[in-house]
Parts: C-alpha cells; sequence; structure tokens
C-alpha cells in the first residue's frame, strides 16, 4: 500500500492541495480518525481518504506528543474539505460511517452524499456472520490482517489516545483503514443482489442518518432522581442482606457463587439441580427452582436485581450525561441483532426493567427538558399481529379485526367460556402460549414457565392448536422454506441464513427450527419500525418540526416535543406507525404523554 502524509508547507504558503484530489473523483472513502470511540464526544484528530486500491491519504491535524511535526490548521483543512463533504453529487462510502457523520456534525459539517457502508452491507447480506469489523471482514474477504487499533494505542497502562500516536504509525494505520475499506466496497457492493439492494439502499442506509441524529439528540436524564434512588436501592440491599444472613443463620458474601453453594447445598441440604465445571451452579434458572423449597433462593434472586439494577443504571448513568450536553447519548447498532431489530450501547437503554416497580422509577430519570413533554408510541402487540398476517389464521385475524383482547379470547376459547368469564391466571396462561409459541416454546418449557405437569401443558398447546390450525400449518411451513432455501425472510425480504437446519444434531437442529420460525416475524417487526422512523424522519423535517425522535427501543419510538407541536406530532406519530404497512389486522400503536418517560409510557 502507498502511504502519503501531509503536513504543513513553508507559513508564507496556504495551499492546501487536497480538494484538487477530489475534481475528478465520483466517489471516495473516508475515515475520521479521533480522541474517543464515542462519537458526540469525539474530537477530530486526522482524516484518511482512498478512491483507488492501493492507495490513501491521511490529514494529521491535531496529534499531540513531544517532537510532534507541525500539522496542517485544522480550521482551514475543515473550511476547504466543507464544500466537497457536503456536497451530494460526490460519494462517501465508509466502514460505519454514522460514526463519521457524527463527528463531523461536531465540526460544523453535514456530510451529504453518503453512497455506501461496507459494514451495512457485510449485515445485509449476512446478519448471522460473527463479525462486521473491518479487522475481520479484511481478514474473511480479503485474506488481509490489518493493523488494529489497539496495535497503535496499546492496552491497560501502557493504553494511549490516537493523538499521541507518532505520525509515520497513524499514517499506516489511517491509511490502511480507507484502502481496506474501498477494496471491501469493491468485494462487498456486487454481491448485493436486487432484493438485498432495495432492502440496504431503502432502508438500512437512510436509517443510519436517522439514527445519527437521535444520537446526537440524546436524551435528558435527571442525575438528582437517580442519586435519592441510589440511596434507596442501598437501604433495600442492607435490609436484604439482614434477612439473607437471617435465613442463612450466619454471614457470607452474597455475591460469592461459592459460598452460596456451601449456604444452599451444604448448610441447608437443598437438592442440587444442575452442575459447572467448578461446582454446584447458583444461576437464576436454579434459585428460580429452589424458591418453592426455601426463602433464602427467592431473597437472593431480589438482593441480585436490586444490585445489578444500580450498578448497571442508577449509579452508571449520571457518568454517561454529556458535560457539554447535559444528555446522555447512546449508539444505537444497525449490525448486532440478526433478526433486523436494532440494539443501543454506551449506555444500552434497551434493558430496562418495564413491569418492575425499580424499572419504572428508573425510567422516571428520563426526562423532557424545560417546557417540552415526552411522547411514546408503542406497537400494540405487534408481532402477534404480524403471526396472524402470515399464517392467515381467520379465528386470530377476526379477533383483532374486532379489537378485542387477544389473550383472554384465547383464554375463553381454551377453558371454554365467556370472554366476560375469563380470569387473570387464565389470561396469564394464555398469554405465555400467544408468545410463547412465537417462540417455539416446548410443553416441557410451557410446563416450567407455568408450574404446572407436561401433560397439562401438552394438552394446553395442542388446544392452541386447534383453535388457531394455521398457524401450525405456517410454523410447519416456515421450517420446510427455511430448510429447502437455507435461510428466512421477512415482509421486507431481509434474509437470515441457517446453516444448521439440516443439522444431524439434534439439539442444534431444533434451535435453528425455531429461529425459523420466529425470525421472519420478529425481524418483519424490526422492518416495519424502521419504516416508520424514516417516514416520521422525513415528515417532520419536511413540516419543520422541532419535535426530536430521541428513542427506540424494541417495538417503542419516543419524541422530545415543545407544547406547541403536541397535537401535531400525534396525529403524525398516530398516521405514520399505523400506516406503515398494509396487513390483514390493523396495526395499532398505543400512545402516551407525560415529563418523563414512566409517565409516558
Amino acid at each position: 500500500v502507498v502511504f502519503f502524509l501531509m503536513l504543513r508547507r513553508p507559513p508564507r504558503s496556504n495551499l492546501f492541495p487536497y480538494p484538487t484530489l477530489f475534481r475528478s473523483v465520483q466517489e471516495f472513502v473516508l475515515d475520521m480518525e479521533t480522541t474517543s470511540l464515542h462519537p458526540v464526544e469525539a474530537e477530530a484528530v486526522g482524516i484518511s481518504f482512498s478512491f483507488v486500491e492501493n492507495e490513501a491519504y491521511y490529514i494529521p491535524l491535531t496529534h499531540r506528543y513531544l517532537g510532534v511535526p507541525e500539522q496542517l490548521d485544522m480550521k482551514m483543512v475543515f473550511q476547504k474539505l466543507k464544500p466537497i463533504l457536503e456536497n451530494p453529487k460526490i460519494g462517501k462510502i465508509g466502514h460505519n460511517i454514522k460514526y463519521d457523520l457524527i463527528v463531523l456534525e461536531n465540526e460544523g459539517i453535514r456530510l451529504k452524499g453518503i453512497s455506501f457502508d461496507t459494514m451495512l452491507a457485510s449485515y445485509v447480506l449476512d446478519p448471522s456472520r460473527r463479525g462486521h469489523g473491518m479487522d475481520a471482514l479484511a481478514l474473511e474477504l480479503l485474506g488481509h490482517r490489518t493493523i488494529t487499533y489497539k496495535d497503535v494505542t496499546g492496552t491497560g497502562a501502557k493504553k494511549i489516545g490516537f493523538d499521541e500516536v507518532e505520525i509515520e504509525r497513524a499514517t499506516e494505520y489511517a491509511a490502511e483503514d480507507s484502502d481496506i475499506t474501498w477494496r471491501l466496497y469493491q468485494n462487498l457492493k456486487p454481491k448485493l443482489t436486487d432484493e438485498l439492494l432495495a432492502l440496504y439502499n431503502e432502508m438500512e442506509m437512510p436509517l443510519l442518518e436517522v439514527l445519527a441524529q437521535m444520537e446526537i439528540n440524546g436524551v435528558f436524564v435527571d442525575k438528582q432522581h437517580l442519586g435519592g434512588l441510589s440511596r434507596k436501592i442501598e437501604k433495600e440491599l442492607r435490609k436484604y442482606e439482614g434477612k439473607i444472613y437471617q435465613l442463612a443463620d450466619e454471614e457470607f458474601n452474597i455475591n460469592s457463587p461459592k459460598q452460596l453453594a456451601v449456604i444452599l447445598f451444604e448448610k441447608l441440604k437443598l437438592p442440587v439441580i444442575k452442575k459447572t465445571k467448578t461446582g454446584f451452579s447458583t444461576d437464576v434458572s436454579v434459585l428460580e427452582e429452589l424458591s418453592s423449597q426455601h426463602e433464602l433462593p427467592d431473597n437472593i434472586l431480589a438482593f441480585r436485581q436490586l444490585g445489578k439494577l444500580k450498578s448497571t443504571y442508577v449509579d452508571a448513568l449520571p457518568l454517561d450525561i454529556d458535560k457539554k450536553t447535559g444528555r446522555v447519548h447512546t449508539s444505537f447498532n444497525q449490525t448486532v441483532a440478526a433478526t433486523g431489530r436494532l440494539s443501543s450501547s454506551d449506555p444500552n437503554l434497551q434493558n430496562i426493567p418495564i413491569r418492575t416497580d425499580m424499572g419504572k422509577e428508573i425510567r422516571k430519570a428520563f426526562a423532557a427538558q424545560g417546557q417540552n413533554k415526552l411522547l411514546s408510541a408503542d406497537y400494540s402487540q405487534i408481532e402477534l399481529r404480524i403471526l396472524a398476517h402470515l399464517s392467515e389464521d381467520e379465528t386470530l385475524i377476526n379477533a383483532f379485526i374486532k379489537g378485542e383482547d387477544i389473550h383472554s379470547r384465547t383464554a375463553a376459547e381454551i377453558f371454554g367460556t365467556g370472554l366476560d368469564n375469563v380470569d387473570q391466571d387464565a389470561r396469564r396462561m394464555a398469554k405465555a402460549v400467544n408468545f410463547g409459541i412465537i417462540y417455539g416454546l416446548s410443553a416441557f418449557g410451557l410446563s416450567r414457565q407455568l408450574k404446572i405437569s407436561m401433560k397439562e401443558a401438552r394438552t394446553f398447546i395442542d388446544q392452541y392448536f386447534d383453535l388457531y390450525p394455521r398457524i401450525k400449518t405456517f410454523m410447519d411451513d416456515s421450517i420446510a422454506k427455511a430448510r429447502e432455501r437455507g435461510y428466512t425472510l421477512t415482509i421486507m425480504n431481509r434474509k437470515r441464513y441457517l446453516p444448521d437446519i439440516n443439522s444431524k444434531n439434534k439439539q442444534v437442529k431444533q434451535a435453528a427450527e425455531r429461529i425459523a420460525i420466529n425470525s421472519p416475524i420478529q425481524g418483519s417487526a424490526a422492518d416495519l419500525i424502521k419504516v416508520a422512523m424514516l417516514n416520521l424522519s422525513r415528515q417532520m423535517e419536511k413540516r419543520n418540526l422541532q419535535s426530536k425522535m430521541i428513542l427506540q427501543v424494541h417495538d417503542e419510538l419516543v419524541f422530545e416535543c415543545p407544547p406547541a407541536e403536541k397535537e401535531a406530532m400525534q396525529a403524525l406519530v398516530k398516521k405514520e406507525m399505523e400506516g406503515v404497512y398494509q396487513f390483514s389486522v390493523p396495526l395499532i400503536v398505543d400512545m402516551g404523554w407525560g415529563d418523563n418517560w414512566n409517565e409516558a409510557h
């Protein structure tokens, strides 16, 4: 690879030759080097380009170390590059280019003309691929072992920031990144068939810009509320600690699986459920099973859950608040879940419990600023509605068309009672089956979940399929199609390959069969909310609304809105989310307003 290193010319010359390089270029790779892996807080250190295989350019901007050569003035560089980077007619290629888009936004440049993202292309082609990172793809597709970020910045106590990396070494690393991205672009683009190209160009590529804006928007977090909650949880933990010691009749390290195992299985003589390489297991499933025989396991579970919520969210979230904006800026990931669903990280906002009291208290910390209000819009039972549409089961379709409570309807049919006579216990059992079927729930799994016998569970499932016969046909057909084709498809033609669907290993094969049933449903739900996000973003921009889309969590979107836009936003969100796709059953969105996320949800 040929590397080009550009340093400042003599002070008398303000010539900056890089714009001349792009005069005849239709598209090029760009890659930002920065001070942080988190894009909202990252500051530019350098920028690399490539538009010819085996050639790349690096402009060092803010490297700082003893003896660093004089570098081009960053303000001048961005001023010269701005017309090119903001020109929609010149294609911009990147690997996770959403990151670069956000970093450039911080520098006052609105990146336009984004034409290809090699990470997204890899994901669309095979979402089950082990990794979509550049290093993994370079090795797999190009047979090239790259210089890694850790190679240049080090690890542990010796780790340095990228701005402290010597320019010669940084050039090698950064220019290679751009060159490899260009070569991956040449490799991946021809593989996107017409069907996949539509998914790629019409959904995933434009969505990255919507997600970038959501990351920039961030969400306000009430630090004081979390501080009070932390103290409250600490008191609760001390109470649980005292009760656990009382039940164990001695003090021990509650967080030590080894010490807990001694108490449970040697002192209290509770039955051993399963073993690990290091001894007796005390994981969640074991404690749940033992909780019917003794009070201690149940208290341990509550103690663990509280402790995890405290460390993961209550104490950690204040540290994630950006000093400049006063908001938390999570990263939304398009290439993590094989189903097509988005995930979030740094921090992960998708795993906060919804139904527990403590989860609700944590959600109260996510608030609207000033006079603004939060709007929560959540698809109601979206996966069951998709199941009704895909299976074409008349009973299920009619229940949704009539607006019936689907869990009560299922319970009424199975237990042979009227809708008005369905009690909460029967509805709970029906709900477990309704949702469990989507995930290939077995009689064994249902019996454990509902704490009923295997025979009762099997009867329950048989009655369910008698009630909804087309669902069983749909499940069998889904497995047969996946076995024949080797992959599943969503309503938007998103593929998920299942190489294990014909495995000779029974457990492996059954796991693939469960995915064959679930993936078209869960993946279609992911497709729907992505399209809704795109449509809403375009409409909000077209109407010049000041409201902001700030969160996406599973089937829910959260907006922060000024009071004057309340009616307009409610009508717009309802229209776009419920009208996103023409189904045989109505799509329903549950909406709510509040000063914080818990109130709105």
